[in-house]
Formats: C-alpha cells, structure tokens, sequence
C-alpha cells in the first residue's frame, strides 16, 4: 500500500478506523500498542496516515464526484480548533451530503467533507464552483445565540442570481426554525428545573403555539418519507400548504404585538424574513423539511472534539475531512468502516483506475459479503 512500507492493510486499517471513526488520537493509539508490546512511534504512526490518505486520494475523488451530482445537497459546517503558535485557531470543517432516500431516488448515499482555516464564503464557492441544484443550509445564527452572523462567511453568495454555472437554489432548515421557539417553550427543561427545586423559566405560550404548528407539519413528512417526489408534492399541497399559509398569517399577526427586541418576534423574523427557503419544499417533493441529514454527519466531529482537542496542522485538517468522507459515507451504506478500508488498502495498488468505482462502499457492500462476514 505505502511504498517501502512495514505495515499490512489490516493494521493500517485499524489505524485509521481508531483515529477518524472512534476519535483515538496517535498518541493514545500509540500508549495502546506499546503495552501490547508492539512499540510503535507517534511520528511513524503519523506518517501511515499520510500515506494511506494518499493512496485512498482516487477513492475520496470518487465520492466527491458522485455527491456534487445530485439534484439536491445537504450542506453544513462546524469547528475544528487548530493548532497555532501558542494558542488554537477557529478552523471550519465543512460537509456535503447526498441523500436521495427520503423522496426514493435510488443512488447510494455519500457525504464529503472539506477542511478551511476560516468560514469565509470563497470556501463553499470553491467546493460548489461546478454544483447547480437545490443546497438544503441553515440560514445564519440562531436569533437567541448571541452573536451576528458573518456578513462574509457562510453559503449567501452561492445563492446569487446569475451564477455560473448554474443556480443554486436555497432551501431552509425547519429544525433551526423550531428550535428557536422550543428554547422559549421546553416544557420537560422547566420540569426538570422545578423537581431539582431551581426557578422554572417564563414559559411563552406564542413559543408553545408556534412549536405546534412546526410539530404538524413534521407529522406530515413522516408519512411521506420514502415516497416518490411527485407523490409527496402531492400530499404536501393538500396538507402542508393550507397549515403554512396559516402560520404565515398567524405570526404576522402576533408579530406586530411584540416589540424587536422580544424573543418570539426574533424567532418570528428568523421564519418570516427567509419565508421563500422555508416554503420551498411545498412545490418540489425532493426536498426536506429539515439539515438534519448532514447534521448526523458533523456529528461525529463535534464528540470527537472532546477527545483529540485540536487538528496538529492545516495539512492534518485536510488529511482527517478526506478520512472522514471516507469512514461516514461507509457507514451510510451500513458498510463496516474498518473492514472495507482494510480490503481496499490491500486491493487498490494493484487495482486499475479505470475500475475503480469498484472499491467504493455500496459496490464492495454487494461484490464482497464473504470477506465482510470473516
């Protein structure tokens, strides 16, 4: 696999399961090894990890080609703190998901994910420079997180009219819309306050009536998930649409009691002022009511924080976004993670780059039960 190298695919394999899919940073891998008496070097174990990233390139390749050709993405980004001198940087992972399940398409899922040193817009420019279709995003900072959002950063100027190559369509995150009313209306929260003896908080009942009417809708999609786009369209404007269009009327309503600074009418103008993107799906059935797909992607990133800290360098932050690509859209596919990156590390050498859709995890999932089983 790396040439020269000592390491067999099953050993390497582990080495990077351990680190990208279950968070064990080099060092403890390496205190591991070293008591079971195979004594290996943090800076050589570092080294196979670059190597095996290397040789996994053309797959990771792969994967992102096979994301960038959907009709529709996920799109989201978290924090990733980087080493600097004397200190961490802010750093951004970003990821891409394709998911086709929910409306019954029948290419496999993937997700791709990419490393920055910052949140500024050229990163997902440059990500989606050959995308056009439908990006499902959270719309900015959540209206009761405290801070504004950057006015240079994010996906705003992938929805501009005109883009080249095409346009990208903005769908927004109904989740982030209910969760700003669900703060304000966590009835189990102020239970739990009460029972521990601590002041509840001030209930809204405008929060409480507007997590309801979210709620039904969700009740909708649940029916409809899996089904065809056209037949979900369908049940969404017999249903959704009549519960939409009073909602709208409802917080406009209720809007113009409050005064700006008021909780509620901020969660309001989250909705109102982005009413566009949120009222989306309602005339394409391929799109969801919520992110949470790449939401579950980043997921892992944000528990493996607690664990390895920091990413040692940028050149570790683009190392660890090409593994976790790898690793996530395995398990995606119910693809054991390890088990596939050790056949492939002992295929790919040898294999020919014409056929290399071949190794990739819904394709071995079905060529290569038997050695999955042992």
């Amino acid at each position: 696999m790396i040439a020269r190298g000592w390491a067999g695919p099953s050993l390497l394999a582990m080495i990077l399961f351990e680190k990208f899919g279950q968070h064990q940073p080099l060092n403890r891998q390496a205190e591991r090894y070293a008591k079971e008496g195979v004594p290996i070097s943090l800076s050589t174990l570092a080294d196979q990890v670059g190597g095996c990233t290397a040789v996994l390139r053309p797959i990771f390749e792969r994967l992102e080609a096979h994301v960038l050709a959907a009709e529709r993405l996920h799109g989201d980004d978290t924090t990733v703190p980087v080493l600097a001198r004397g200190k961490t940087d802010t750093a951004r992972s970003w990821v891409y998901v394709r998911d086709d399940r929910p409306f019954g398409g029948p290419a496999p899922p993937a997700a791709v994910f990419y490393y920055s040193r910052d949140r500024r817009g050229e990163h997902p420019q440059s990500h989606l420079a050959t995308y056009a279709g439908i990006l499902q995003a959270d719309a900015g900072a959540c209206p009761r997180a405290g801070h504004r959002p950057d006015p240079g950063g994010g996906y705003g100027k992938l929805y501009e009219p005109g883009r080249c190559p095409g346009a990208i369509v903005e769908a927004a995150c109904w989740v982030h819309a209910r969760r700003n009313f669900f703060v304000l209306a966590d009835l189990t929260r102020n239970a739990q306050r009460k029972a521990q003896g601590r002041m509840p908080a001030v209930v809204s009942p405008l929060a409480l009536a507007a997590v309801r009417r979210i709620d039904a809708l969700f009740d909708i999609e649940r029916m409809i998930n899996g089904h065809a786009a056209d037949q979900r369209k369908a049940v969404r404007q017999q249903r959704s649409a009549p519960l939409v269009a009073d909602l709208k009327a409802w917080m406009r309503e209720q809007r113009a009691k409050l005064s700006r600074a008021n909780d509620v009418a901020k969660a309001m103008d989250y909705l109102l002022k982005r009413w566009a993107a949120f009222t989306r799906f309602l005339d394409d059935g391929r799109i969801c009511l919520s992110n949470n797909a790449a939401e579950r992607a980043l997921r892992g990133i944000a528990l493996g924080r607690k664990s390895w800290l920091f990413a040692g360098s940028d050149r570790g932050g683009q190392r660890a976004a090409a593994m976790y690509s790898l690793i996530i859209t395995a398990k995606m596919n119910d693809v054991d993670p390890q088990a596939w990156l050790a056949e492939i590390l002992a295929r790919i050498a040898g294999h020919s780059v014409h056929r290399i859709d071949e190794l990739l995890p819904w394709n071995w999932q079905s060529s290569a039960p038997a050695s999955r089983a042992a």
